[in-house]
């Protein structure tokens, strides 16, 4: 929860300016800047999208936003299961799946997230919860649906706390969701995106992004600093 129309229109001026290459980067923002985000971003290589969407299409829901609405300000992706949404606001496994089924059928692509916390990563849980987590989407989404699909996994005990999982722990972790959708379908799992996301920075990006199986990076505080979000892009580039 983050931006103004001035602190937005000013990043986006200079990663606009950095020539990021088409399909590189996209850009979720507040559901207020939809509209502002999408009219600057037209026509650029940069895609953009929500932070969430609503599980419901549309009904007396106050304060919810759904994906045909999202879809009709031409937001292309959206966050799906973001630890925050899960830890703060209490969004289960099955609520983060319908949101996906939502999306998809909305045309929007969504970004699917995963993690553990600390005491379930110092109890050996890692695999057990994130299994769980990405086997409720699943079991919602046939193989089309699927390669519509970004995951994410971001470790919430590496989110905002300056610690990040080594390159070998997260690739570890991305092996193993890698795995889990092979057994959906072998061929799907070879192509589908999985991004690494716990206190990504310029200077840790290559290293992470040089594992077999992190595909590039779900950025937060870093990605609202130009400079440090070109260079995150760039190593994921390289």
């Amino acid at each position: 929860m983050h931006g103004s129309l001035a602190e937005n229109a000013a990043l986006l001026e200079k990663l606009l300016a950095a020539n990021i290459a088409s399909n590189r980067a996209v850009v979720c923002v507040p559901f207020p800047y939809l509209s502002q985000v999408g009219a600057l971003l037209q026509g650029s290589a940069l895609a953009w999208g929500a932070q969430d969407v609503s599980e419901y299409l549309k009904g007396a829901y106050t304060g919810e936003v759904s994906a045909p609405m999202l879809a009709e300000f031409g937001a292309g992706y959206v966050i799906v299961g973001h630890s925050e949404r899960r830890a703060l606001f209490g969004e289960t496994s099955q609520q983060v799946a319908t949101k996906v089924v939502r999306a998809i059928a909305a045309g929007i692509k969504p970004i699917v997230c995963v993690g553990e916390t600390l005491v379930e990563r110092e109890s050996d849980q890692t695999e057990a919860v994130v299994a769980s987590q990405l086997a409720a989407v699943l079991d919602q989404l046939t193989i089309e649906e699927l390669a519509h699909v970004t995951l994410a996994y971001e470790p919430v005990w590496a989110i905002g706390t300056g610690k990040t999982a080594s390159p070998a722990e997260a690739q570890a972790v991305h092996a193993f969701l890698r795995g889990l959708v092979a057994q959906k379908d072998a061929g799907l799992a070879a192509g589908v995106r999985l991004l690494y996301g716990g206190s990504v920075k310029s200077s840790n990006a290559a290293e992470l992004f040089a594992q077999d199986d992190i595909d590039g990076g779900l950025i937060g505080g870093a990605a609202l600093v130009a400079d440090d979000f070109v260079g995150i892009i760039a190593a994921a580039g390289a």
